[in-house]
Protein backbone atom coordinates (compact mmCIF):
# COMPACT_ATOMS: atom_id res chain seq x y z
CA UNK A 1 0.00 0.00 0.00
CA UNK A 2 1.68 3.32 -0.84
CA UNK A 3 1.55 6.17 1.54
CA UNK A 4 -0.72 8.02 -0.71
CA UNK A 5 -3.65 5.47 0.27
CA UNK A 6 -3.76 6.60 3.80
CA UNK A 7 -5.27 9.32 5.81
CA UNK A 8 -5.17 11.13 8.87
CA UNK A 9 -7.26 8.56 11.42
CA UNK A 10 -7.38 5.51 9.14
CA UNK A 11 -5.93 3.55 11.65
CA UNK A 12 -6.60 2.94 15.34
CA UNK A 13 -3.13 0.41 16.08
CA UNK A 14 0.41 0.17 14.33
CA UNK A 15 1.70 -3.18 13.98
CA UNK A 16 5.42 -3.31 13.21
CA UNK A 17 7.69 -6.22 11.86
CA UNK A 18 11.15 -6.06 13.73
CA UNK A 19 13.73 -7.33 11.65
CA UNK A 20 15.04 -4.67 9.55
CA UNK A 21 11.74 -2.36 10.35
CA UNK A 22 12.73 -1.88 13.69
CA UNK A 23 16.09 -3.64 14.12
CA UNK A 24 18.73 -4.20 11.54
CA UNK A 25 19.79 -7.00 10.83
CA UNK A 26 22.55 -8.57 8.58
CA UNK A 27 22.95 -12.69 7.78
CA UNK A 28 26.48 -11.95 6.61
CA UNK A 29 27.47 -12.02 9.84
CA UNK A 30 25.97 -14.68 11.19
CA UNK A 31 27.57 -16.86 7.84
CA UNK A 32 31.00 -15.26 8.74
CA UNK A 33 31.15 -16.18 12.64
CA UNK A 34 30.34 -19.76 11.58
CA UNK A 35 32.76 -19.81 8.80
CA UNK A 36 35.12 -18.34 10.98
CA UNK A 37 34.58 -21.48 13.68
CA UNK A 38 34.36 -24.18 11.32
CA UNK A 39 37.43 -22.76 9.29
CA UNK A 40 35.53 -23.09 5.71
CA UNK A 41 34.75 -20.54 3.55
CA UNK A 42 31.65 -17.95 4.05
CA UNK A 43 30.36 -18.68 0.26
CA UNK A 44 30.32 -21.91 1.05
CA UNK A 45 27.98 -22.00 3.94
CA UNK A 46 26.01 -19.17 2.20
CA UNK A 47 25.12 -21.37 -0.74
CA UNK A 48 23.95 -24.68 1.71
CA UNK A 49 21.37 -23.03 3.79
CA UNK A 50 18.09 -23.36 3.62
CA UNK A 51 15.18 -22.01 5.40
CA UNK A 52 13.00 -25.50 5.43
CA UNK A 53 10.93 -26.90 7.54
CA UNK A 54 13.11 -27.18 10.69
CA UNK A 55 13.64 -23.69 10.48
CA UNK A 56 10.00 -22.77 10.33
CA UNK A 57 9.33 -25.16 13.50
CA UNK A 58 11.97 -23.31 15.13
CA UNK A 59 10.20 -20.01 14.57
CA UNK A 60 7.14 -21.79 15.60
CA UNK A 61 8.85 -22.79 18.94
CA UNK A 62 8.01 -26.60 18.18
CA UNK A 63 11.59 -27.58 17.23
CA UNK A 64 14.10 -27.17 19.97
CA UNK A 65 17.61 -25.54 19.40
CA UNK A 66 19.73 -28.17 19.79
CA UNK A 67 17.49 -29.95 16.97
CA UNK A 68 17.90 -26.90 15.09
CA UNK A 69 21.51 -26.69 15.23
CA UNK A 70 21.65 -30.50 14.86
CA UNK A 71 20.38 -30.26 11.43
CA UNK A 72 22.39 -27.06 10.72
CA UNK A 73 25.27 -29.12 11.21
CA UNK A 74 23.89 -31.76 8.70
CA UNK A 75 22.71 -29.48 6.17
CA UNK A 76 26.28 -27.03 6.02
CA UNK A 77 28.35 -29.71 6.65
CA UNK A 78 30.40 -28.18 9.33
CA UNK A 79 31.07 -29.35 12.61
CA UNK A 80 30.97 -26.61 15.41
CA UNK A 81 29.36 -26.73 18.97
CA UNK A 82 26.26 -25.57 19.49
CA UNK A 83 27.67 -22.29 21.79
CA UNK A 84 29.17 -21.56 18.45
CA UNK A 85 26.50 -22.03 16.43
CA UNK A 86 24.71 -19.66 18.96
CA UNK A 87 27.16 -17.23 19.18
CA UNK A 88 26.83 -16.56 15.05
CA UNK A 89 23.53 -16.75 15.30
CA UNK A 90 22.57 -14.01 17.59
CA UNK A 91 25.61 -11.67 15.63
CA UNK A 92 22.48 -10.99 12.92
CA UNK A 93 21.55 -8.28 15.27
CA UNK A 94 23.20 -5.01 13.93
CA UNK A 95 21.52 -1.96 15.53
CA UNK A 96 18.44 -0.31 15.39
CA UNK A 97 17.29 0.66 11.97
CA UNK A 98 18.77 4.75 11.06
CA UNK A 99 15.86 6.95 12.60
CA UNK A 100 12.80 4.27 13.72
CA UNK A 101 13.51 5.31 17.41
CA UNK A 102 12.16 9.02 17.06
CA UNK A 103 9.33 7.90 14.50
CA UNK A 104 8.15 4.72 17.68
CA UNK A 105 8.19 7.52 20.11
CA UNK A 106 6.34 10.12 18.08
CA UNK A 107 3.77 7.52 16.96
CA UNK A 108 3.31 6.11 20.70
CA UNK A 109 1.97 9.56 21.36
CA UNK A 110 -0.90 8.89 19.20
CA UNK A 111 -1.72 5.26 18.49
CA UNK A 112 -1.01 1.90 20.65
CA UNK A 113 2.14 -0.16 18.67
CA UNK A 114 1.93 -3.22 18.50
CA UNK A 115 5.15 -5.66 16.90
CA UNK A 116 4.83 -9.21 15.45
CA UNK A 117 7.87 -11.10 13.96
CA UNK A 118 8.96 -14.16 13.09
CA UNK A 119 11.62 -15.12 15.43
CA UNK A 120 12.89 -17.66 17.64
CA UNK A 121 13.98 -18.19 21.63
CA UNK A 122 17.40 -17.53 20.93
CA UNK A 123 17.05 -14.53 19.24
CA UNK A 124 14.38 -13.45 21.71
CA UNK A 125 16.57 -14.16 24.67
CA UNK A 126 19.81 -12.11 23.00
CA UNK A 127 17.88 -8.84 21.48
CA UNK A 128 14.81 -8.78 24.61
CA UNK A 129 17.97 -6.95 26.64
CA UNK A 130 19.76 -5.08 24.12
CA UNK A 131 16.92 -3.76 22.45
CA UNK A 132 14.42 -3.29 25.80
CA UNK A 133 14.46 0.88 25.27
CA UNK A 134 13.32 0.28 21.83
CA UNK A 135 10.51 -2.54 22.34
CA UNK A 136 9.35 -0.59 24.81
CA UNK A 137 7.34 1.59 22.81
CA UNK A 138 5.32 -1.37 21.78
CA UNK A 139 1.93 -2.11 24.01
CA UNK A 140 2.51 -6.07 23.34
CA UNK A 141 4.84 -7.63 21.36
CA UNK A 142 3.84 -10.98 19.14
CA UNK A 143 6.15 -13.74 18.70
CA UNK A 144 6.20 -16.21 16.34
CA UNK A 145 7.82 -18.88 18.61
CA UNK A 146 5.77 -17.94 21.42
CA UNK A 147 1.98 -17.89 19.66
CA UNK A 148 3.17 -20.85 17.53
CA UNK A 149 2.17 -19.16 14.20
CA UNK A 150 3.93 -17.56 12.12
CA UNK A 151 3.74 -15.54 8.84
CA UNK A 152 2.79 -15.37 6.44
CA UNK A 153 0.00 -17.78 7.57
CA UNK A 154 -3.62 -16.17 7.99
CA UNK A 155 -4.05 -17.55 11.32
CA UNK A 156 -1.07 -15.60 12.48
CA UNK A 157 -2.52 -12.36 11.55
CA UNK A 158 -5.91 -13.29 12.91
CA UNK A 159 -3.88 -14.23 16.51
CA UNK A 160 -3.04 -10.77 16.56
CA UNK A 161 -5.68 -8.96 15.30
CA UNK A 162 -7.85 -10.62 17.74
CA UNK A 163 -5.33 -10.01 20.62
CA UNK A 164 -4.91 -6.21 19.43
CA UNK A 165 -8.97 -6.19 19.44
CA UNK A 166 -9.60 -3.61 16.65
CA UNK A 167 -10.71 -4.32 13.27
CA UNK A 168 -8.28 -5.41 10.70
CA UNK A 169 -8.79 -2.67 8.51
CA UNK A 170 -7.76 -0.25 11.16
CA UNK A 171 -4.44 -1.56 11.73
CA UNK A 172 -1.79 -0.42 9.40
CA UNK A 173 1.08 -3.08 9.08
CA UNK A 174 4.81 -2.57 8.20
CA UNK A 175 6.93 -5.48 7.11
CA UNK A 176 9.84 -5.65 4.72
CA UNK A 177 8.97 -8.91 2.94
CA UNK A 178 6.24 -8.79 0.29
CA UNK A 179 5.02 -12.26 1.21
CA UNK A 180 4.06 -11.04 4.53
CA UNK A 181 2.63 -8.21 3.25
CA UNK A 182 0.47 -10.03 1.23
CA UNK A 183 -0.62 -12.36 3.78
CA UNK A 184 -1.47 -9.24 5.93
CA UNK A 185 -3.69 -8.01 2.98
CA UNK A 186 -5.22 -10.68 2.46
CA UNK A 187 -6.37 -11.15 6.50
CA UNK A 188 -7.70 -7.13 6.06
CA UNK A 189 -5.07 -5.20 7.21
CA UNK A 190 -3.70 -2.20 6.21
CA UNK A 191 -0.01 -3.16 4.71
CA UNK A 192 3.17 -0.96 4.01
CA UNK A 193 6.33 -2.68 2.46
CA UNK A 194 9.73 -1.29 4.29
CA UNK A 195 12.28 -0.70 2.38
CA UNK A 196 13.47 1.46 5.12
CA UNK A 197 12.84 4.01 7.40
CA UNK A 198 11.86 6.66 4.75
CA UNK A 199 9.05 4.23 4.11
CA UNK A 200 7.56 4.18 7.50
CA UNK A 201 7.81 8.08 8.15
CA UNK A 202 6.36 8.71 4.78
CA UNK A 203 3.06 6.41 5.87
CA UNK A 204 2.88 7.97 9.64
CA UNK A 205 2.82 11.43 7.86
CA UNK A 206 0.25 10.57 5.62
CA UNK A 207 -1.95 9.16 8.61
CA UNK A 208 -1.14 12.73 10.24
CA UNK A 209 1.66 11.58 13.18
Amino acid sequence: MPSSALRPGAADALLFDLGRVVIDIDFVQVVSRWAAHAGCPPEQIAARFVRDEIYHGHERGTVSDAAFFANLRQQLGIDITDAQFLEGWNAIFVGAMPGIAALLARAAEKLPLYAFSNTNQPHIDHFSPVYADLLGHFREIFLSSSIGLRKPDAEAYDHVVKAIGVPAERIVFFDDLSENIDGARASGLRAVLVRSTDDVAAAMAALGI
